[in-house]
């Protein structure tokens, strides 16, 4: 790891680094287009209530266990919620499509080139062992993310050259010549964590140690698999910051684990959790009928969700042989029968995913564009002619009949063949085409169900595996899987975390997000283009492209999407409308003391 290197005695050697500073105002904010719409000198996010009381508690439930307070390695389960207790460089205003404000870092330099960026960190900040928040910190924090955390911080810092301190309180970093406009943004986004404290320790290792850092919160409770519950900082540095103002209201944080979601639900119920984001369909629409909320102490929401939806789907591991025939991925896309599963288990609730940027204006539509023609033309012979001759979305029968007699003559021109007893074996080998789905959810097994049903029909063999969470969690690091639910989350403004969901260098680092096994230089390149975007235009234009090479691979069952986010509550919350238009914030909510005291009472009481 670098040694930390202050600069300050040696500015007067270094001229040139004093001069290219020199002129660059210090600015409060960074848009990734255009300027924050938040001035310097702002009061509070808009959407907050800056006179929101504090106290009280909100419990929530999370799935399967723990077994360590440390998110940023591969090893161990981390606990949920641990991000409460770091700061970072900056923070996103969830009312703009991607803005960050100055947190840790009061003031910000960006060179116009993007070669480099300046942090200077408010001389306030504090870790909750009193420590003051140092250059070195930062430097700490980038080296051991990059160098032994997870994957993910690698491939979303690959494009920095080096970190180094100006002074104690200034930070400077070089960037590569990548054109990358997010880096800058994303780089305030690092959590920024207590050198003094990791002396000595082993990052490395998994922990149940109540880990030191300086944001809102801190750990005060640690149950193993259990529980695990924050406590508001009293004396937390950045509670009067205009990014924190009327935020970070509630006084306790508690996550209960269960290993059941069903189990969860009858928790909130009998009033155990305070709140429940739900997932299902079935229980959002047949669920809550039960006498806490017909007496109007729950309530139920739909807050809308401004981002695009993102790709949930069944993902095919193009490790395995099986999956390797682009021919068997499309039959398998043919036989999943949306319709039949949103009218008669989803209650009609659901949209159809086509796209890896659903519901945005990145996702591709028709024949590409002259703009989008000129990032694939040059990648024609390693592509499908497809990507250039069919539109999107893929025209199918609209009978599962249909579909069924399509999905087979591709297995059959992949070199599979039905005996006798309708088995899909391969002609040559005679081994049968069959594969597992791996899952940790028994409630999603009804789900999968009816596609290996329709597979059955031609003879495919598809099996079903649940496992506990720890054991799932593992075999996805491992890619020890053939076929999981997995997603592909996207943001208005997709950067650098696509090389991690796509990019070669990640197919086979353990605990990436390339989930699907992909090693392909044309995708390599169009996430390249994406990434070095200089305009809304052209990252959309980038987005259309990468997106219609990746659904021409069939690389994944693409499932569904609801435009917005359900939630049911024990009816003690306060909240602005109208809630942010990117992403919810629920650092925003506060406990209503009244309200509180009346629903805690029943809860107790149940």
């Amino acid at each position: 790891m670098r040694s930390i290197v202050l600069l300050t005695a040696a500015l007067a050697a270094t001229p040139a680094l004093a001069a290219d500073t020199a002129d660059v105002p210090t600015r409060h904010g960074l848009a990734l287009y255009g300027d924050p719409a938040l001035p310097a000198g702002f009061d509070h996010f808009p959407y907050v209530n800056p006179d929101a009381p504090t106290g009280g508690t909100l419990t929530r439930g999370a799935s399967g266990s723990f077994d360590s307070t440390n998110p940023f390695i591969i090893q161990g389960t981390p606990a949920s919620g641990l991000n409460a207790i770091y700061d970072t460089l900056m923070v996103a205003n969830p009312d703009e499509p991607f803005t960050m404000y100055g947190l840790l870092a009061e003031g910000i330099r960006l060179d116009p080139d993007r070669q480099w960026i300046e942090f200077d960190l408010d001389p306030d900040a504090r870790f909750h062992d009193g420590e003051p928040v140092t250059a070195e910190d930062v430097i700490f924090s980038f080296d051991t993310l990059t160098e032994l955390g997870q994957p993910f911080y690698a491939a979303y810092y690959a494009d920095v050259r080096d970190v180094r301190a100006v002074d104690e309180d200034t930070v400077h970093i070089d960037l590569a010549d990548s054109k990358s406009r997010e880096l800058p943004l994303i780089l305030g986004q690092m959590p920024i964590l207590p050198a003094h404290y990791w002396d000595g320790r082993d990052f490395e290792r998994p922990t149940r140690d109540a880990l030191l850092g300086s944001g809102p919160y801190r750990i005060a409770e640690v149950d193993p698999g259990r529980r695990i519950v924050y406590e508001r900082v009293d004396d937390y540095w950045g509670r009067d910051l205009a990014v924190n103002r009327g935020r970070h209201n509630i006084d306790r944080l508690v996550y209960d684990y269960y290993r059941d979601q069903t189990v969860a639900l009858e928790a909130f119920k009998a009033g155990n959790l305070d709140m429940r984001i739900e997932s299902s369909a079935r229980n959002w629409a047949t669920a809550y009928d039960f006498p806490a909320a017909d007496d109007g102490f729950v309530e139920r929401l739909e807050v809308p969700d401004g981002q695009p939806a993102g790709m949930q789907a069944y993902v095919m591991n193009t490790r395995r042989d099986v999956f390797q025939d682009v021919r068997v991925r499309e039959a398998m896309n043919l036989v999943f029968d949306f319709e039949w599963l949103n009218q008669n288990l989803f209650y009609g609730a659901y949209e159809r995913t086509h796209s890896y940027f659903e519901n945005s204006e990145m996702a591709a539509e028709g024949l590409p564009g002259e703009a989008e023609l000129a990032l694939l033309e040059p990648w024609r012979d390693a592509l499908p002619e497809r990507v250039f001759d069919e539109p999107l979305p893929v025209e199918r029968p609209d009978d599962m009949r249909g579909r069924l007699r399509e999905a087979l003559g591709l297995l059959h021109a992949a070199g599979y063949e039905n005996r006798e007893d309708g088995t899909l074996v391969n002609a040559e080998t005679g081994e049968p085409l069959a594969f597992e789905v791996l899952l940790y959810d028994t409630q999603f097994e009804r789900v999968v169900q009816p596609l290996l049903r329709n597979l059955a029909r031609l003879g495919v063999q598809g099996d079903i595996r649940i496992v506990d969470v720890n054991q799932y969690l593992n075999r996805l690091r491992r890619f020890d899987f053939d076929v999981v639910v997995g997603g592909f989350p996207q943001s208005a403004n997709p950067g650098n975390e696509q090389r991690e969901f796509w990019g070669s260098e990640y197919a086979d680092a353990p605990q990436s997000r390339n989930l699907i096994g992909l090693a392909d230089p044309a995708i390599d390149a169009l996430v390249d283009e994406l990434i070095a975007a200089d305009s809304r235009e052209a990252l959309d234009t980038a987005a259309r492209a990468l997106d219609r090479v990746l659904r021409w691979g069939f690389y994944v069952i693409p499932q569904w999407h609801l435009d917005s986010t359900r939630i049911a509550v024990w009816d003690k919350f306060g909240w602005k409308e109208p809630f942010p238009e990117y992403n919810l914030d629920l650092d925003a909510w506060w406990v209503d003391p009244e309200r509180g005291a009346e629903i805690e009472a029943r809860q107790r009481n149940r």
